[in-house]
């Protein structure tokens, strides 16, 4: 919930409630639950404990930059891309429907915004979604961090009607071959986990999906290498960044 971020790939997060139920492998160590659950007691993590909605106040940032998107354009010479839920899924069934519901509203509310929905839970999109389909303001995301996740749940991301579609392979906890599959996403993002009990991510990994996202013409962006220390991230690749953005920003 912050105007600017640490995330490389986004310009702001927001958060419109928190908590969740881990999901898959990725989640293992996930900071979320740590910071929110673990360390400032603030909700508990997992199924059937209740998301908590955040205030009136922090719903009211996003038409705030809303109001503003034309000096953020003027700095930027693009707009402002906003990741949603960096605390929580918005596909989660148990949060509320209701809260979805004003959700999408805001989204609507606020047409220069790009808003980056990262879920574990695509198959949930198309029956959560708006009835006349998700805003055109909406970049579509699903985690994947191995093969098995994203031969599951690959084509249930292209078959969801987005503006820009885009895999977050992070953390990459194995290697990935997507094949014709990227012929319909937009941006692939890779990332090794970070932390004290960080898993390895292996360079001939990220070179494979890198190597295939070129053959396709799919913007590629490498966020770090992980790891447990701070010294261990970054993006850097061959000593140059790789921060490539899909064509429709």
């Amino acid at each position: 919930m912050a105007e600017t971020t640490g995330i490389a790939w986004t310009d702001s997060t927001w958060n419109p409630w928190i908590g969740c139920t881990k999901y898959g492998p990725g989640c293992d160590n996930c900071y979320a639950e740590a910071l929110m659950d673990k360390r400032w007691h603030r909700v508990q993590w997992g199924k059937g404990k209740p998301r908590q909605k955040t205030s009136a106040s922090n719903w009211q940032a996003p038409l705030h930059w809303e109001k503003h998107h034309e000096a953020f354009a003027l700095a930027h010479g693009r707009r402002r891309r906003v990741f949603c839920a960096s605390l929580a899924d918005v596909f989660d069934s148990e949060a509320p429907p209701e809260w979805r519901s004003e959700l999408w509203a805001l989204v609507k509310a606020t047409p220069h915004l790009d808003w980056l929905l990262l879920t574990k839970r695509v198959g949930n999109v198309q029956g959560m979604a708006p009835a006349d389909g998700l805003p055109p303001n909406v970049w579509l995301g699903a985690t994947m961090v191995n093969q098995a996740e994203y031969d599951r749940d690959v084509r249930k991301l292209l078959a969801v009607d987005a503006s820009v579609r885009f895999l977050s392979v992070e953390p990459m906890l194995g290697p990935i071959r997507c094949g014709l599959d990227l012929h319909g996403l937009d941006w692939v993002i890779v990332g090794g986990e970070s932390g004290a009990k960080a898993r390895p991510i292996q360079r001939e990994w990220v070179d494979s999906l890198r190597a295939e996202c070129a053959e396709e013409r799919v913007a590629f962006f490498f966020k770090q290498w992980g790891g447990a220390s701070a010294t261990a991230g970054g993006c850097s690749l061959d000593g140059a960044e790789v921060k490539q953005w899909p064509c429709a920003a």
